[in-house]
């Protein structure tokens, strides 16, 4: 039976082990792919899209190496493998569109860290994982 493992990925150290656990539950394991995302959201003015939209490449294009470099880790490993940056056209919380990148890819399970962002911003834009667990419909690992 196939199994495919979503990752969520910030850069934090959370999200780090998040993938040293997809490398556990995938390795050996016949028939099971990991896909790890990070989602860039909506950022800078919204009155000014084209503004927003240079700052949401600015940003994926700085994460460009490390999902180059997870690539190369899993790969080494003979983990398949499929990494994304998936952009959200809002300011939402990043939850909801990992959970619906889960739905569009027959997702079994997210791994993800319990939170990659802290203080303030956590308390505004509300808890990534607590949204996965919220909304997935499958199974959710979170890392602490």
């Amino acid at each position: 039976m196939k199994r495919n493992i979503l990752v969520a990925y910030d850069g934090s150290e959370l999200s780090e082990k998040a993938l040293q656990e997809a490398k556990l539950q995938a390795g050996g394991v016949p028939e099971t792919e990991v896909y790890v995302i990070t989602v860039v959201t909506q950022a800078g003015p919204s009155t000014n899209a084209a503004i927003a939209k240079s700052i949401q490449y600015e940003v994926a294009d700085s994460l460009r190496p490390d999902m180059e470099k997870i690539n190369r880790a899993f790969e080494a490993e003979d983990i398949p493998i499929h990494t994304d940056i998936v952009f959200a056209n809002t300011n939402r919380n990043a939850g909801a569109k990992i959970c619906e990148y889960a739905d569009e890819h027959d997702i079994s399970l997210i791994i993800a860290g319990s939170r990659g962002l802290g203080g303030m911003k956590k308390l505004l834009l509300g808890s990534v994982s607590n949204q996965i667990v919220q909304e997935a419909g499958c199974p959710v690992l979170v890392i602490k």
